[in-house]
């Protein structure tokens, strides 16, 4: 049987979320187009709130703190809740390949998942999938790091990545956060009062949240981390990672989407 082979993308310098965010819908728009399968790994250029496509911006996040502080707010096509993205590996799946996939987000999600701790293995680290979804978090609107959600991966008991996936039919987008370092500081700043208070509630004694550095016990960067979580996908997936960079064309339909989506305040801030 022949190997697949995946595109590869690797942006080592980081990027505004506008711009990332548009990407990432590109790659989607390509498997809805043609079947393919593209592995994306990326940086922000500062710290950025992301909403998740069905949350009201008033109730998760402080926009007047972020324009103070100078900490950019997007909305995602994808589902889920607030990220603060900020001194991370965002890592993106855009496919429509079934046959490896299946048509169903949880199945999909699951494996993504499985590739992901694969990574996580090569470096020395040991992690699990979380087997439920707290109510309060399921319900309510505190920020995605404050609690493991059901198959979203955790070393001892904190959550170290956080992912969402939009998907129609066998076309998915799914992408997540994995923190180099944390910062439970800036995440509570940025969190909407009420988001703040219901995730100091769920979790009162501790951060429910960890990152390769504090798990490592040591400092991680970028490249490293990236090479391990791409050997990772390789591995469980048995595919040949072929690099891919955005041509011409494909930047002018980046710009397009970013300039008629995601950089403006209608999308971000839509009720």
């Amino acid at each position: 049987m022949a190997v697949k082979t995946w595109k590869l993308l690797i942006e080592p310098e980081p990027l505004p979320g506008d711009w990332n965010m548009a990407v990432d819908e590109f790659l989607f728009r390509r498997v809805e187009a043609s079947p393919a399968t593209y592995l994306r790994f990326y940086q922000w250029d500062k710290p950025t709130a992301s909403l998740g496509y069905l949350q009201t911006a008033s109730r998760v996040v402080d926009a007047d703190y972020c324009r103070r502080r100078g900490v950019g707010i997007v909305r995602r096509i994808t589902g889920g809740k607030l990220v603060l993205h900020d001194h991370e590996v965002t890592y993106a799946v855009a496919s429509s390949d079934a046959e490896v996939f299946t048509e169903t987000l949880r199945d999909s999600y699951r494996l993504i998942s499985q590739a992901l701790m694969r990574g996580l293995e090569l470096m020395g680290l040991s992690a699990r999938m979380a087997e439920t979804s707290p109510p309060a978090y399921v319900k309510g609107n505190m920020p995605c790091f404050a609690l493991p959600a059901r198959d979203e991966i955790e070393i001892g008991g904190k959550k170290i990545i956080g992912s969402a996936q939009k998907r129609t039919g066998a076309a998915f987008l799914q992408h997540g956060s994995i923190p180099l370092e944390k910062d439970d500081d800036l995440l509570a700043a940025v969190a909407a009062p009420g988001a703040r208070a219901a995730a100091s509630a769920a979790r009162p004694a501790e951060s429910g949240m960890t990152s390769l550095s504090e798990a490592l016990g040591r400092p991680a960067d970028f490249g490293w981390a990236v090479d391990h979580f791409r050997r990772g996908f390789a591995d469980l997936f048995g595919v040949a990672l072929e690099p891919f960079i955005l041509g011409p064309g494909d930047r002018e339909a980046v710009t397009a989407l970013r300039d008629e989506r995601y950089a403006t305040d209608a999308w971000t801030f839509r009720a």
